[in-house]
């Protein structure tokens, strides 16, 4: 690294961990500071278009985990919970949300008196309909701050490290 100034909070960071462990290398704070920082931040973006629809990013989730199904727009909790990969216990609260403000209903599985299915309520499928079209709008804002072949490179890369990290590589 030269003598300017460090140009992000990460290069700062890792101009100081230099300075007093110069014996370590953090070249890789490089690439996981900087993708921790831009998940948080883009987070608190994606988080606004949630909120002016009244919704929690996991509340979002659920809704679109439900519309993906297609029709009728229904899964078990269990689905759902897998779906969107939290555990039943936080998907039973976000039900329990959603089914109070009138966006899913739950009824008996027909396959299974034991079992319970959740599906989108006409509100609620059009709340999701106008929500998820403002979210890939606002995603698509946010990655227009990159190139095309830039955008494209990332997502190459992204997705050849995650399916090496997803399958135990």
């Amino acid at each position: 690294m030269d003598d300017r100034e460090p140009q992000d909070h990460v290069a700062r960071i890792q101009a100081d961990w230099r300075r007093q462990r110069p014996d370590i290398d953090v070249s890789p704070q490089g690439v996981i500071g900087r993708l921790h920082r831009l998940a948080d931040a883009l987070t608190k973006e994606l988080c606004r278009v949630y909120a002016h629809y009244g919704l929690s990013e996991g509340e979002f989730d659920v809704l679109c985990a439900l519309r993906r199904a297609g029709e009728p727009y229904e899964r078990a909790p269990s689905d759902l919970a897998a779906h969107t990969m939290v555990t039943t216990g936080a998907m039973t609260k976000r039900i329990d949300r959603l089914e109070q403000a009138g966006l899913v209903s739950r009824r008996r599985s027909d396959d299974d008196q034991r079992g319970r299915i959740v599906a989108l309520t006409g509100p609620g499928r059009e709340l999701i309909d106008r929500a998820f079209t403002d979210h890939m709008h606002n995603e698509r804002r946010l990655l227009d701050l990159l190139s095309p072949p830039e955008a494209g490179a990332l997502e190459s890369l992204l997705t050849t490290w995650l399916s090496r990290m997803e399958s135990g590589e």
